[in-house]
């Protein structure tokens, strides 16, 4: 197409953002029609007196939004806004974002897809919480949260200190649990179209949730002991991320710890690069590893977010993040903006359950049964390949050959356990394969079905492949 030219006179933000929002507005306007080429990127870049970099990054930020498709040596085409099984007039929806795991579980399967906090009869002491608050907060319960009671910043500074690290209250965002902590922090410091750079095996909820938000993924390599710095600093170098997301202790799913010598690269290379680090420490907090925490290599670009779901409560959504004082205020409205705002009941049960001393107590008593459940892995999975650790409710296991990663899901859910697949851990597109599956032991209510479940894996690694029929 040569005869359209985009109106950026209006609108605010950076220039390729802009761009892309007005192209977004004339194809939803009609002017730009399914199948529509646009200009060559060095061509709009003269028209409008832009760099070849800034047309290049908003029609990328376009491919994000589905709106766009290029070709090498074709060009790029705007792209149907609906399916055929769509209505016209109805709008396209995203591709699905879940990951692979099923949106209705079936009754009757052992769920070992899941890391929460085991029952250890912690039920009790949130019923008394509830019911103090009940009575002595009628009206903020009523009413929507507003004020931010000073004891909810000093319950985070206390939930998140481990080793050297302490923060102080005044670094402190009350959260509605730790994954919208990490989410409310890339909202408020990045913007659509940055690169945030993840390892290729991670908590992928949060790269997919900031896909959806229009922030690009970059891969980070990494090996046994974590995160490789070289790798890291040669995409920092090369896409220029403005974030990186990292578990720098017991890292979710391979259970990898990074080495105080790495975390002090990786904390030089992000001051160079000038990149922020969110350090997520959900599961660190569980271990009594004793390696300094990231923030403590660079306390001034590093956002540290923890919370009470694989601990003490998954259902209470207790979580908080510290971040250097200039972020605090922007992290905050962004974390009402993406969720509503933190209900004052669930803020309050978290920090009474930490200042109370009740959610250590608990965080003990879940450890316990951890480590009772790690201990029947380690007896029943005895000579197979596996990754697994005192306090941490989760099990990497190296699939034996001829197994696949996806097939072995697959048979174990046929056989009455659901577990994860390597792909439900990719950040992004990876052409590394893994072999592996990770499953949890802490959702079962006994430990009895903890071992049934590890027996039924064991036997799956033992037939191989030709003792699984997948004909139906």
């Amino acid at each position: 197409m040569t005869n359209w030219l985009p109106d950026l006179s209006a609108g605010t933000g950076p220039l390729y953002q802009r761009l892309a929002d007005r192209i977004e507005a004339d194809i939803d306007r009609g002017v730009l029609g399914p199948g529509t080429k646009l200009p060559p990127q060095r061509d709009l870049a003269y028209d409008i007196g832009a760099t070849v970099g800034t047309i290049g990054r908003a029609y990328q930020l376009l491919r994000e939004r589905g709106l766009i498709s290029g070709e090498v040596g074709r060009g790029t085409y705007v792209l149907e806004r609906h399916s055929a099984n769509t209505p016209a007039g109805e709008p396209a929806l995203p591709s699905h974002p879940e990951g692979t795991r099923l949106a209705v579980v079936p009754a009757g399967k052992l769920r070992f897809d899941s890391t929460a906090a085991p029952d250890t009869g912690q039920g009790g002491a949130i019923t008394e919480l509830l019911t103090q608050i009940a009575r002595e907060h009628a009206y903020e319960i009523a009413s929507y949260t507003r004020d931010f009671p000073q004891h909810w910043m000093e319950a985070g500074s206390l939930w998140l200190a481990r080793n050297g690290f302490r923060p102080s209250p005044d670094s402190i965002v009350p959260t509605l649990g730790t994954h919208a902590a990490v989410m409310a922090a890339i909202a408020a410091l990045t913007a659509p179209g940055d690169y945030i750079a993840f390892e290729h095996l991670t908590y992928s909820q949060v790269s997919r949730s900031a896909g959806l938000v229009g922030r690009r993924i970059a891969l980070v390599g990494s090996d046994a002991e974590g995160i490789d710095p070289e790798d890291f600093e040669r995409v920092c170098a090369q896409k220029h991320p403005k974030m990186m997301f990292l578990m720098p202790t017991v890292q979710n799913p391979t259970l990898a710890t990074i080495d105080v010598g790495r975390r002090r690269d990786i904390a030089l290379i992000a001051r160079e690069y000038n990149v922020l680090l969110v350090e997520d420490d959900l599961y660190g907090g569980l271990t009594d590893d004793k390696t300094p925490l990231l923030a403590e290599f660079a306390p001034e670009r590093t956002i540290v977010a923890g919370g009470l779901s694989k601990s003490v409560s998954a259902g209470v959504r207790g979580g908080w993040l510290s971040c250097p004082p200039a972020y605090r205020h922007r992290i905050q409205v962004a974390h009402k903006m993406l969720t509503g705002g933190l209900p004052f009941l669930l803020a309050e049960v978290g920090a009474r359950l930490v200042l109370s001393g009740k959610a250590h107590e608990i965080r003990r008593d879940s450890i316990r049964e951890i480590d009772a459940r790690i201990a029947v892995v380690r007896e029943k999975l005895a000579g197979f390949a596996f990754q697994a650790r005192d306090n941490v409710p989760f099990v990497w296991l190296t699939l034996p050959d001829p197994w696949l990663s996806g097939t072995f899901k697959k048979a174990s859910f046929e056989n009455g356990v659901l577990l994860d697949d390597e792909d439900e851990f990719k950040a992004g597109r990876s052409e590394q394969v893994f072999h592996g599956v990770r499953f949890g032991v802490s959702a079962p209510s006994q430990r009895a079905e903890v071992a049934r479940g590890v027996e039924i894996i064991r036997r799956l690694l033992e037939e191989g492949r030709a003792g699984y029929d997948s004909f139906g």
